[in-house]
């Protein structure tokens, strides 16, 4: 997608490209002219169109989208959380892009239960969709906690390799790919990229670990496996939890310096990213030394960071917007539109039939260009054609 974009820009410079002016040459004194023929003018070559060669899987995610309608595309940019009550109906209503699990989904089912529920959504989505959880280990485990569908919760990432190294790590994944594939998921909101170093810290049990180089390896291990498996991945809180306080419950503040995430906290992210993680998602905490007033889920410079300083070009998701480090700062619409303006491709949500149509009416206001939203709408097709669910 960034290609096109590029060639597109590189046309339209070439377009606006002025045409070679003359310059007029006085008679020179003491000449026996009184005038100075000027030399004719060079015949301009009219440069050549650059040719915008697609792949396969971007003509097919070209073509998908052309025969969609506004409201078509603004749905495919959410991931909401799956609601209590018609979940087939809402996700065929609103197109949406995904539903994100619970453990409220899986609790009273079995897994064939579970297994069915996740087809009727697919079964009445137009656009197939991604279905994700949350299933780091640990105390993280949205589908493992019941025992109808693992005898043992998955363990969390540092147990893990305490017992058996990056070899086990590889293991366990590798299960977790194919306990979540037989169920229809195929997504997993994992691997966690922080770099925790604080044990009280709210990230602690969760990361890790506070060794940069370490955790890379872990996440370029879990990302591998995941890629082999033909799961999901997504790398996650970007731009760094670090030892930041709960943004679940409260508005997080980071003041450490822009040096210390460019020489830690994205290393681990940068690993996962050079052996092919598909989504980064980023977190709310407000990381002053790079926007002091805006969550970095809706700051344009974090992203602008993420996409240009660490060269990621897959999809961005936000954390859930109905954290309360969003909620009790904004409006629920207005965060939706915003998050939308900071560049992320899938809004990470719960008020989804409040939200979608809040994007909506800011494209037909013209606040959000119609480009932004297809730009977010190819990349997320183009992760479902590489999952194979398209």
């Amino acid at each position: 997608m960034n290609k096109i974009i590029s060639m597109l820009l590189s046309l339209l410079l070439l377009a606006g490209c002025g045409a070679v002016g003359t310059v007029d040459i006085p008679t020179l004194p003491g000449s026996e002219d009184s005038a100075v023929t000027e030399p004719e003018e060079p015949e301009v070559t009219e440069p050549e169109e650059p040719e915008v060669v697609l792949s396969a899987e971007e003509q097919k995610a070209l073509e998908i989208m052309s025969s969609m309608t506004l409201e078509q595309k603004v749905g495919q940019l959410f991931l909401a959380r799956c609601p209590a009550a018609d979940q087939a109906q809402k996700a065929q209503d609103y197109a949406l892009g995904g539903y994100i699990l619970f453990g409220q989904d899986f609790k009273e089912k079995t897994k064939d239960q579970a297994a069915a529920d996740i087809q009727s959504y697919q079964d009445a989505a137009a656009t197939p969709m991604l279905i994700a959880v949350d299933e780091e280990g640990g105390t993280v485990n949205r589908v493992s906690r019941y025992s109808q569908y693992r005898s043992i919760p998955f363990k969390s990432p540092s147990a893990l390799y305490k017992e058996g190294g990056f070899d086990l790590i590889q293991t366990d994944t590798a299960d977790k790919c194919r306990l979540l594939s037989s169920l229809g998921i195929n997504v997993n909101m994992a691997p966690v990229c922080d770099v925790t170093s604080d044990s009280s810290a709210f990230m602690a049990k969760r990361s890790f670990g506070g060794d940069a180089a370490l955790a890379g390896q872990y996440v370029r291990n879990v990302v591998s496996v995941m890629e082999s498996e033909g799961m999901g991945s997504v790398l996650k809180h970007f731009p760094g939890y670090g030892n930041a306080l709960d943004s679940h419950t409260e508005v997080t503040y980071d003041e450490r310096s822009l040096d210390t995430f460019y020489e830690s906290d994205f290393l681990p992210f940068k690993e996962g990213i050079a052996f092919g993680a598909d989504a980064v998602l980023v977190c709310h905490n407000i990381v002053n030394s790079m926007d002091a007033t805006n969550p970095a889920s809706l700051s344009p410079e974090v992203h602008r960071i993420l996409r240009e300083d660490i060269g990621f070009d897959g999809v961005v998701v936000t954390d859930d917007l109905y954290m309360d480090a969003i909620r009790n700062s904004y409006d629920i619409g207005e965060a939706a539109v915003l998050a939308v303006l900071a560049g992320n491709d899938l809004l990470c949500c719960t008020e989804f039939e409040v939200q979608v149509p809040a994007v909506i009416e800011a494209v037909k206001a013209g606040r959000i260009t119609l480009e932004r939203i297809e730009e977010s709408v190819m990349r997320v097709l183009l992760w479902k054609i590489d999952l194979g669910i398209i």
